[in-house]
């Protein structure tokens, strides 16, 4: 009777702390800690740009002419003519780009990089008369001179640049400068080569970006200024004119200005890959 009485104690007690254990509040595991990414530009991009160009030459060229090209002259001596005028490049621009960036610190540090683009350009004028200047004085030739220019456009440009910036977590301030290439519209010798500086900034939008439409790492807004200079060899065709009742010398369509320099401010967008 005893051993059964202890025995049904012991139980009761048993059941009793269980009870009790059970009531008591349970610990939760710990929260997992996950990192938020350090976002870097490090990654190759694609994206597109446009905006406006505008001259910004001397607002002067020089025409070579060989000897005896300009009619009623009686010299044949090559003459250079210097005009007031400049190209008047001035429209819209529009294109693509493709680069690669490498960050040496994620978050805040130093950026290099490459980009290459290609332009549509939609520069051109008419022909205009401005003031020139015959050097040396060849013939009928007077200085100074009327300079009846032909009509001057561009239809195309590119430039292979590097990059240097310093990115402040998701904003980047960078100068660039490199290569440049163009067309001056004037016929199968036109291609022209030169280079290019200028610099901008670019910032990192969130990835869930209502842009990112290709699921990349990073989606990019930029904001970016050129100065491009394109040079070539000054030439005219053989069918420059000068009126000696008017003053005037009117330069053949093959005419080609030495130099041409715009400046081009545009506004871009990229689409990142890599790291984020």
């Amino acid at each position: 009777m005893f051993k059964k009485l202890l025995l049904a104690t012991a139980a009761t007690a048993l059941l009793a702390g269980a009870a009790s254990a059970a009531d008591l509040p349970r610990r939760a595991a710990p929260p997992v800690f996950v990192p938020v990414p350090v976002f870097t530009w490090t990654g190759a991009y694609f994206g597109i740009n446009a905006g406006y160009g505008f001259d910004a030459g001397s607002n002067s060229d020089r025409y070579a002419l060989p000897g005896g090209s300009v009619l009623n002259s009686f010299t044949r001596t090559p003459v250079v003519v210097s005009t007031n005028g400049g190209n008047d490049l001035e429209g819209f621009v529009g294109g693509g780009q493709v680069g690669y960036n490498y960050q040496f610190t994620p978050g805040s540090g130093v950026v290099v990089g490459i980009e290459a683009d290609a332009q549509y350009t939609d520069f051109g004028n008419k022909s205009r008369t401005v003031t020139g200047t015959v050097s040396p004085v060849a013939g009928a030739l007077n200085s100074p001179v009327g300079v009846r220019v032909p009509g001057n456009e561009m239809n195309f440009f590119g430039t292979v640049r590097g990059r240097l910036g310093y990115a402040f977590d998701r904003v980047l301030f960078y100068g660039t400068g490199g290569f440049a290439y163009g067309d001056g519209g004037t016929g199968r010798d036109d291609f022209r080569t030169g280079y290019t500086a200028g610099g901008g900034f670019e910032y990192a939008m969130p990835t869930d970006s209502f842009f990112n439409f290709f699921k990349s790492s990073a989606v990019t807004l930029k904001v970016e200024g050129l100065y491009v200079n394109l040079e070539n060899e000054g030439r005219t065709g053989e069918r420059s004119v000068f009126n000696p009742a008017t003053n005037v010398l009117t330069l053949s369509r093959s005419v080609t200005a030495r130099e041409s320099e715009f400046a081009v401010v545009r506004a871009g967008l990229n689409y990142k890959f890599g790291s984020y």
